[in-house]
């Protein structure tokens, strides 16, 4: 049976249709930014298969106690919204391209904001993200 939930990532459409797409099989993530949009929404549902998978080789982490320490803290915050800011390149027939955002959580009562200029690659045929500058 097909989700209408809307989907996390802030886009209009269900998350079956949109990062659900992304979560099942990542091969189907077209763009820089869609794999981005889908790395929130495995944030949001503490995925850390998908953080893991959608991650570069070169900068993945190596450890399952790093990657539980992820799902951990993604698990304690509540996921608030995603807002994209800028894309450079990363389209589908680029194999590199950057997307700057906003992601709003609480923590502890707390809001708290990840500015990331991030960057994502191609790599084995489909979008990696590599790494950040973080604001």
């Amino acid at each position: 049976m097909a989700s209408t939930t809307i989907c996390m990532c802030g886009s209009t459409k269900d998350y079956d249709s949109c990062c659900g797409i992304a979560h099942n099989n990542i091969m189907n993530v077209k763009t820089a930014e869609q794999l981005m949009r889908s790395r929130y929404s495995a944030f949001c549902l503490a995925n850390g298969n998908f953080l893991l998978n959608s991650h570069h080789s070169s900068t993945r982490p190596n450890n399952s106690s790093e990657i539980n320490e992820i799902v951990k803290w993604a698990k304690s915050v509540l996921w608030i919204k995603l807002e994209i800011l800028n894309t450079t390149q990363g389209k589908e027939d680029e194999t590199f391209g950057t997307v700057e955002f906003k992601a709003y959580y609480l923590e502890n009562g707390n809001h708290g904001i990840i500015h990331e200029n991030s960057t994502f690659e191609k790599e084995n045929g489909h979008w990696v993200y590599v790494d950040r500058c973080q604001y």
